[in-house]
């Protein structure tokens, strides 16, 4: 993710391919990486969770330095599809492997537990990553590659052993994958939880960009970020399980209201940079909501042995909602500018919180 950060910046403005291309770029990256997880998640369900975690994991090591070879839009979509293939295993089948091995009592702190892992691993890259770009992207490039060899190995190493698993489904792996999709309580959900990953998507790869067009440089951009880390690391596991004894579905609507809020800042705090201080803080507090209780949501909603499947269903969500994020406000900021797009996104949000709260999953 220290990586994800600054592509935006390094195609739009190193690689010279605009920005709405590159939008719609990492959309279809996120679109094939949907498309696939459902099919990963069910065919996990079979076979078990490490192979496919092991051979994503090495595949995104090759894969991912390849941006430095983009110089026009083919390749840049040729780049696009190839990552989105290697990584759609990693977000169905892990959460679902880390769903395996927690006690359901537990299943929100552990998934807590890991994104605190996540937090920490991207405030400790991200912080330095906007200044190591701004020397070269070579080495940005090669030190996000070494990341994923050191998760394969991790992978092959340290998971050993028989891990549990839930009973097989009896149905072809293909067919189990649409399992979810004639679920109208997952659907329901769906409709509404896609907020979370969509407000993600823009904090992430649209707002580099906005930060960049007011003037704030790169290394700021990833002291912002890295302080927003640091604070969900710190609080992600203590929040979680606070709130895990009530369900995972009781405290969405807080978090859609945060967020929303937190987008209002990025539209009308005075001045740019404390803008996207504030901004980024208040979203951070939705995100220790959000970032466990989703993934623990759609497992309640799942039946036993199609956990993979529904994680791989709510992934496609997920990283439709997530990577559509940059192409919409490419078209709403160079339409309206910045300030209209952040209020739309915030009365998107505050709209799925009410919706969130008076519906009853």
């Amino acid at each position: 993710m220290s990586l994800v950060t600054f592509l935006g910046i390094y195609f739009v403005r190193v690689a010279g391919i605009g920005i709405a291309t590159v939008g719609a770029a990492f959309l279809c990256e996120n679109l094939l990486r949907g498309v696939a997880a459902p099919l990963f998640g069910a065919l996990s369900d079979r076979i078990g969770r490490r192979p496919l975690l092991i051979v994503s994991a090495a595949a995104t090591a090759i894969v991912l330095p390849c941006f430095l070879l983009v110089e026009g839009p083919a390749s840049l979509f040729a780049w696009s599809l190839a990552l989105g293939l290697t990584g759609a295993v990693n977000m169905p089948v892990a959460t679902a492997q880390l769903l395996d091995l927690a006690p359901p009592e537990r299943r929100q702190a552990v998934l807590a537990m890991n994104y605190t892992g996540m937090s920490v691993a991207y405030t400790l890259g991200v912080m330095p990553a906007g200044y190591i770009a701004e020397q070269g992207y070579g080495f940005l490039a090669a030190t996000s590659a070494l990341g994923y060899v050191l998760v394969a190995a991790l992978y092959v190493f340290a998971l050993r052993g028989v891990l549990p698993l839930d009973a097989r489904p009896p149905e072809h792996p293909l067919r189990a994958s649409l399992f979810a999709f004639n679920d109208r309580r997952f659907l329901g959900f769906a409709a509404l939880a896609f907020v979370f990953p969509f407000s993600m998507g823009q904090v992430v790869t649209a707002s580099p960009l906005f930060a960049a067009d007011v003037g704030i440089k790169e290394g700021i951009i990833g002291l912002v970020l890295g302080g927003n880390s640091i604070l969900v690391a710190a609080l992600a596991l203590p929040v979680a399980a606070h709130l895990e004894t009530r369900g995972p579905f009781r405290f969405l609507p807080a978090a859609a209201v945060l967020v929303s809020m937190g987008f209002v800042c990025y539209a009308a705090w005075p001045g740019p940079a404390a803008a996207y201080l504030a901004g980024t803080i208040v979203f951070s507090f939705g995100e220790l909501i959000f970032s466990s209780a989703v993934p623990a949501a759609v497992a309640r909603i799942a039946p036993a042995g199609r956990r993979g499947a529904y994680q791989g269903a709510w992934a496609l969500i997920a990283s439709f909602s997530m990577g559509s994020a940059l192409l919409l406000s490419s078209a709403l900021s160079a339409a309206a500018g910045w300030t209209a797009a952040w209020f739309a996104y915030a009365i998107l949000l505050a709209a799925a919180a009410v919706a969130l709260a008076l519906k009853r999953f």
